[in-house]
């Protein structure tokens, strides 16, 4: 390992390495619906890569969250399980992503706002449970992003690893400034859909069109090359 490569790098799933912004939010959209809340997924989209306990409070009054989000929540949950899940797929390039970094001698590690079952089905999907040394769930976090529990979550399963030797690779705004709370450096991909200024502005050091992009440029990259 080369002393200034990043050992440790800590990877969002929705819209960095699956492509399922669309149908996360097509499923709030028509959970919200189903308790009489008219939300256009256009406007639910721009919210996806936070969790439900952040997504909710920009649609639903307060009163009726504290009496119907968690009922909310799980009928959302089921039904993006029975209607959604199946459409997802991976973006370009990720299972040889992971392949190369593991090869490289790089700690992988999940950090998502999904529940504990989803993130291990999403690393089926993805082709790359066998290439994962750590994976976060929503179970490990007080609160979902853009608070840095998650991240702080999956650098207590690394070992706390020493500053400059852990790194978040993320597709939306709240998941770099999730990382800066947190203390780490960001690089952003845009494959999720945000686009490049908004993830400059919140903190990318370096952004990528997708994971084949990442693949492509790792020679170069931060990840290979540490950050200044």
């Amino acid at each position: 390992m080369s002393p200034a490569m990043i050992r440790n790098l800590i990877f969002d799933i929705d819209g960095t390495l699956l492509d399922s912004v669309d149908l996360h939010a097509d499923a709030w959209s028509e959970a919200f619906r189903h308790f009489g809340i008219d939300v256009a997924p256009e406007s639910v989209r721009s919210q996806i890569g936070k969790g439900g306990d952040q997504l909710m409070p920009v649609f639903v009054p307060e009163e009726r969250l504290e009496r119907e989000g968690e009922t909310i929540e799980k009928f959302r949950s089921a039904l993006f399980k029975e209607k959604y899940l199946h459409k997802v797929r991976p973006f370009p390039g990720v299972p040889a992503l992971f392949e190369r970094l593991k090869a490289e001698g790089h700690v992988l590690a999940l950090a998502s706002s999904g529940k504990a079952e989803e993130v291990e089905r999403y690393q089926e999907i993805a082709g790359i449970r066998d290439l994962v040394d750590v994976a976060t769930n929503s179970d490990e976090a007080e609160r979902s992003k853009p608070h840095p529990d998650i991240f702080e979550a999956a650098l207590a399963r690394l070992g706390h690893p020493s500053r400059g030797q852990a790194i978040v690779i993320g597709d939306s705004p709240y998941d770099a400034e999730a990382a800066v709370k947190a203390g780490l450096p960001v690089i952003g991909v845009l494959c999720g859909g945000f686009p490049e200024a908004q993830l400059s502005e919140a903190g990318c050091i370096a952004i990528y069109r997708d994971p084949q992009d990442l693949l492509d440029g790792y020679a170069s990259s931060p990840l290979r090359r540490g950050v200044p």
